[in-house]
Parts: C-alpha cells; sequence; structure tokens
C-alpha cells in the first residue's frame, strides 16, 4: 500500500516537491522509522540522505550495517514546512501507509521523539526510554519496538551518539546476525 501519486490525505501535500517513500530492503526484518522528510529527501524523494542521514548511515557502517540491511521510512511521507515536527493529524493520515511497512517486521525502530509519540504514544523525554526495547502491535501482529535518538539530536550530543551506536549494535548483534 502506498499513497497515490498525488496524494492529498493530509495538507502536507502543498508543500512537497516529491513523496519521500521507503528505502532500503523490502524484504528486512529491521525497519527504522524517522519523523519526517527534510528538505534534502524532499528534493531527492529518498528518506535520510541530508545531514542526519549521513550520520546515520556513518553510525550504520561503523557498526557493520549496510543500508541494504535495513528498511527505512517516515511517519509522513511529505515534508512538514520549515521542518516543523508533523501534527497528530498528519501522522494519521499516512498511518495506513505506515502500518503497511512496518506489519510483520521482527523489530522496529523509533528515530526521535515523533517516531516513538507516532507509534508507541510517548510524550516525555527520549533519555528516558531510549533503548528499552518493548513490544508494539502493528495490524494484529507484533514486534519488537526499540526507541532511539534521532541522528539530529546526534549532531549535538556524543551521550545521544553512543546510544545510537548501542541501538545500531543491537540490531546488527540480535536481529540481522
Amino acid at each position: 500500500m502506498m499513497p497515490e501519486k498525488n496524494c492529498s490525505l493530509c495538507s502536507l501535500c502543498e508543500f512537497r516537491t516529491k513523496i519521500v517513500m521507503p528505502d532500503g530492503n523490502y524484504d528486512s526484518d529491521v525497519v527504522f522509522v524517522g519523523e519526517a522528510p527534510g528538505e534534502s529527501e524532499d528534493l531527492i524523494g529518498r528518506p535520510f540522505v541530508g545531514r542526519s542521514g549521513k550520520l546515520l548511515e556513518r553510525i550504520m557502517n561503523e557498526e557493520g550495517i549496510r543500508r541494504s540491511d535495513v528498511l527505512i521510512t517516515n511517519t509522513v511521507k511529505c515534508r512538514p514546512p520549515g521542518n516543523r515536527d508533523p501534527t497528530k493529524e498528519e501522522m494519521d493520515a499516512c498511518r495506513p501507509f505506515l502500518d503497511h511497512e512496518l506489519s510483520g517486521r521482527k523489530v522496529i525502530v523509533g528515530l526521535g521523539r515523533s517516531a516513538c509519540r507516532d507509534l508507541i504514544g510517548y510524550e516525555g523525554k527520549m533519555s528516558e526510554i531510549v533503548n528499552k526495547e518493548t513490544t508494539i502491535t502493528v495490524n494484529g501482529k507484533e514486534s519488537v519496538f526499540i526507541p532511539t535518538y534521532h541522528p539530529a539530536a546526534c549532531i549535538y550530543s556524543r551521550g545521544s551518539i553512543a546510544e545510537l551506536k548501542r541501538t545500531m549494535n543491537t540490531i546488527k548483534n540480535r536481529y540481522l546476525g
């Protein structure tokens, strides 16, 4: 299930250049979920290709994970104006597409607060839940859920980088290894 080429389920359609669909291995048991496309992603049509994406890929590579080992997506498929957080209504509009992408995966990694808010309803500080595995149900199927920092948070915090590396190490050794 994918959005229509001219999707207008929410107001984000007014601002986008391209709908940003998932990237990577569609058959992987592991999916990373970010918040929303940024400017680079909107122009190219691929998730996590800007500054945050380069950092994510570097950390993945350092821990022995290739982009082609996992599926990478976002809670919404279009860029919010000014890179603001997506609203609940916008995330709800894209939720059927996200649920389709997540269904049947062994593990779902929530990259940042918006992804964790959308997927597990969490509204608190990321530091309180990072790398604390839980289980979520998507389309009637259970998956492990691992909340972690968004790569953008790692640009300014060594502690966040260490936790994101820990997440990647867990993924590599327990779910891809």
